[in-house]
């Protein structure tokens, strides 16, 4: 069993933890209160900017083979997914530039950040945000929300070219070697951060 396939399977409980969270179901059913989705839209924008960072930070460090795909994965963020969060702000009223972290976010982004240090420990790091958001958007999209806009939220990470990505990094990790149990400590701790992540302040 390769390093991915491992994470993967402590991944699958985990998951299910995120998809009985009252967040992730709110909005699954499309019925999640406005106030807690921005919310989440204000701190996830912040994360995101910091997202972008880490994978800076790998980049500097990456083999050649890898260093177009960060490069791709940095900007893919920078412009798209953080696009979304623009267009979304407005249709909840979030205020992105007035945004200030909150614990989880703060915890869950100096864990990343400080994980990048080293190559193949980082990538096992970011790897619980990339394959648990194009998971929760794969299994969401089979009974998908009627209301529109997150309806919009489940198709953007059920996207194919963004499980595509996802993919890219399971096998980036396998590449890089880390570690096998540290590996696996860093992506337990990154989903524990991220259930955290959904209790929005």
């Amino acid at each position: 069993m390769s390093v991915s396939e491992k994470l993967h399977a402590i991944g699958r409980p985990l998951l299910q933890d995120q998809l009985l969270h009252p967040t992730v179901a709110g909005i699954g059913r499309g019925d999640l209160p406005e106030a807690v989705f921005r919310s989440w839209l204000e701190q996830d924008y912040l994360f995101l900017l910091d997202y972008v960072r880490v994978f800076a930070r790998l980049a500097w460090q990456a083999p050649d083979a890898h260093l177009g795909d960060l490069v791709d994965l940095a900007h893919t963020t920078f412009h798209d997914e953080l696009s979304l969060h623009r267009t979304m702000s407005a249709e909840f009223g979030a205020d992105l530039e007035g945004a200030v972290k909150g614990p989880a976010c703060a915890a869950y982004t100096a864990f990343l950040l400080e994980s990048a240090a080293s190559y193949g420990e980082g990538l096992a790091a970011l790897y619980p945000c990339m394959w648990g958001y194009s998971s929760l958007g794969r299994i969401l999209a089979e009974n998908p929300p009627a209301e529109p806009r997150y309806r919009a939220w489940v198709d953007t990470y059920a996207d194919p070219g963004f499980e595509a990505l996802t993919v890219r990094i399971g096998e980036m990790i396998d590449e890089a070697d880390p570690d096998p149990a540290r590996a696996e400590a860093l992506f337990a701790e990154g989903m524990a951060h991220e259930l955290a992540f959904w209790d929005v302040p």
